[in-house]
């Protein structure tokens, strides 16, 4: 009884903090309750989180706090206060990821703040664009092996003919030619297990494995291959500098237990968001008779007579391509991240409203590359609106905010658009694809990485 009565009490308290005290901010934005205590808003948030947020911004506006699990998450959707939440020194990117990457990679607290801007700033130096060519000729021959293990004819789910590809393609250029799966059946396992961690990997950040069980049995599995993996990656390095891979770079700066931990988590920056934005962006080609036309003009042009089994495309080559890139990044504009997140470390003014210590600053590139000021007709895809960027400046469309912004800006994000480039110009030089089902809306149930399918989508593929 004497239980009950604290469990009562507890409640009690929370209903009261939750329906009273918050009110007594005037200053701080609306804020969106529900009406159970801690749980506040995150049964209805959490059914579709994307249209939720778009009926909060109708109903209360450009800056609003939905109170969730415990959390308080406050949502900024003006493009000018974009600037504030990347470079503000009152926020902090490193606080606000900690968490969800102790629960997704088991990586403590302590080892987080200690190498993460090292490891940051390796990525950034590793891949930047000027250093491309470095990795850019064994991916491509990568790309070519593994395209050339598909039949002559046949039809399938696009995911998977993607996933099938890249996964080893991008895991031997990035983790070594030793630790990619060497056989159809290790390339399949491997792909059910990533497939199911990176399917969690939004409810893992925020919930414990007791309730993830299937979830928590793929992270402990793949955490095992990534051990082999480093064991193999310190046995095979090379004196050479260049000649190392990204995970043997890693490996040097390193020096704790967590090793295995950070290739995890190092795999599946480099995969999660780049199958399902090459998935969007054949979609969409193959989908619209004007754009798979153009992009065809173009390898035609661009190509002319390469062999067909062994297509060697340099990075100087992906420069010849640039409308298959305007469509990378146009898929990329369509299909962004549901949320970016920092946390509040100091109060901070955001429109007329005071953000608390302790608040997690949200902002949504999906939401933000639907504003029709910086992108006219926002729901169509039209890679000619990206001629206007001066890429070759590194420069994107004024309002494109995928890749993030400030100090922690996406670091390998000039890879991703290369290796999705290579891929899309290397299997339509190669094979004609024809959709078989109508192109798939995205998913509105997830909030961390690129959009979802919310459906199958089988594609006939015939070997020109």
């Amino acid at each position: 009884m004497g239980i009950e009565i604290l469990l009562l009490l507890v409640l009690s308290a929370f209903s009261v903090y939750f329906l009273f005290v918050q009110r007594k901010h005037p200053n701080y934005p609306p804020c969106i309750r529900g009406w159970i205590p801690w749980f506040g808003a995150a049964f209805q948030f959490g059914k579709a989180p994307l249209d939720f947020l778009a009926q909060a911004r109708a109903k209360y506006g450009p800056v609003f706090t939905i109170a969730a699990a415990g959390k308080r998450l406050t949502f900024v959707n003006l493009h000018e206060d974009f600037n504030t939440f990347f470079m503000s020194k009152d926020v902090d990117f490193q606080q606000a990821v900690q968490d969800p990457v102790q629960r997704t990679a088991s990586i403590s607290k302590e080892s987080f703040f200690k190498n993460h801007p090292a490891c940051h700033a390796l990525i950034k130096g590793r891949l930047t664009r000027s250093n491309l060519h470095e990795v850019s000729s064994d991916l491509c021959a990568e790309f070519n092996e593994h395209l050339e293990l598909l039949t002559d004819e046949g039809a399938g789910d696009l995911s998977d003919l993607v996933r099938h590809v890249m996964y080893p393609a991008v895991m031997s250029n990035l983790l070594g030619k030793c630790n990619s799966p060497a056989s159809k059946a290790a390339v399949q396992e491997f792909t059910e297990q990533f497939q199911t961690y990176d399917e969690g990997f939004e409810y893992g950040s925020q919930l414990p494995e007791l309730f993830l069980r299937k979830w928590a049995k793929a992270k402990q599995w793949l955490l095992s291959l990534m051990k082999s993996m480093v064991l193999k990656a310190k046995r095979n390095t090379s004196p050479d500098t260049n000649s190392k891979t990204l995970l043997q770079h890693f490996l040097t700066i390193l020096t704790d237990s967590f090793s295995p931990n950070y290739a995890l988590l190092m795999m599946w920056a480099s995969l999660a968001n780049a199958i399902p934005i090459t998935f969007w962006t054949l979609g969409f080609i193959i989908s619209q008779p004007s754009v798979y036309r153009t992009v065809m003009e173009e390898i035609a042009s661009s190509f002319g007579e390469k062999d067909k089994t062994k297509s060697v495309l340099s990075e100087s080559e992906l420069q010849q391509l640039p409308y298959i890139q305007w469509c990378v990044l146009e898929a990329i504009r369509l299909r962004s991240p549901g949320t970016i997140t920092r946390k509040v470390v100091r109060p901070i003014k955001i429109q007329n409203y005071i953000i608390p210590p302790g608040d997690m600053l949200m902002l949504s590139p999906f939401w933000a590359h639907r504003d029709p000021r910086y992108f006219p007709e926002p729901e169509k895809f039209m890679p000619e609106r990206w001629k206007k960027a001066n890429l070759e400046k590194n420069v994107f469309l004024e309002g494109f905010v995928a890749f993030g912004g400030g100090r922690y800006q996406c670091p390998g994000r000039w890879y991703a658009l290369m290796e999705i480039q290579m891929f899309i110009g290397l299997i339509l030089y190669k094979y004609e694809l024809t959709l078989l089902d109508s192109l798939p809306k995205p998913s509105s149930r997830h909030l961390v990485g690129t959009q979802q399918p919310d459906g199958p989508c089988r594609v006939q593929y015939n070997h020109r």
